[in-house]
């Protein structure tokens, strides 16, 4: 008997629960709540998945390639490659290098001779200026092969009568003082 009332009671339950009516007030007070909460997830995880998807299709992509490329014969081919590239920049780095250094050597040997030159003409009482300067076109000489032509079409800034103390600038921009006194406001 207990089995036959064991029974009846699980079929009324489930009739009873066929129909989710029920949860509808309890699934709408919760989406008002937290609806935009829910709508942001959905997109949050949809958005993780497509990110996993693709990481797990490139490293697939990525491990038959290089499983393919551990060939030995390629893998020191490559090795033998890159340690000649990185020989040939080497040697183009020393030849910069040592070029620069001879560079830097010419500049300290001219400067060093020019202080000497300097030095001697003390000694002798001459002007030690002087001849730098003349060391320095002779220089300026060598280097450039062009003439230097003195430029005589030049216009002065001012005419010769102009003083700036006396007030007569000329023009339209004339400066005054302002006026004393309190200002004229209303």
């Amino acid at each position: 008997m207990e089995a036959e009332a064991g029974a009846r009671v699980r079929n009324e339950a489930v009739l009873q629960n066929q129909d989710l009516s029920f949860l509808l007030p309890s699934v709408t007070a919760f989406l008002s709540d937290y609806g935009w909460y829910v709508v942001f997830m959905c997109v949050g995880v949809y958005l993780l998945i497509q990110h996993l998807h693709k990481n797990r299709s490139t490293d697939s992509q990525s491990s038959s390639v290089s499983a393919a490329s551990q060939d030995p014969e390629s893998v020191v081919r490559s090795q033998a490659a890159l340690e000649a590239s990185r020989r040939r920049m080497q040697e183009e780095q020393d030849a910069r290098a040592a070029e620069f250094r001879e560079r830097q050597q010419r500049l300290e040997e001219e400067k060093r001779r020019q202080k000497i030159e300097m030095w001697e003409s003390m000694k002798e009482g001459k002007s030690y200026r002087g001849n730098a300067k003349v060391a320095q076109q002779n220089t300026e000489e060598a280097t450039s092969s062009s003439s230097l032509r003195p430029k005589t079409d030049k216009k002065p800034l001012r005419n010769s009568g102009y003083s700036p103390l006396s007030g007569d600038g000329g023009g339209t921009c004339s400066w005054r003082p302002g006026r004393r006194g309190p200002s004229a406001g209303g």
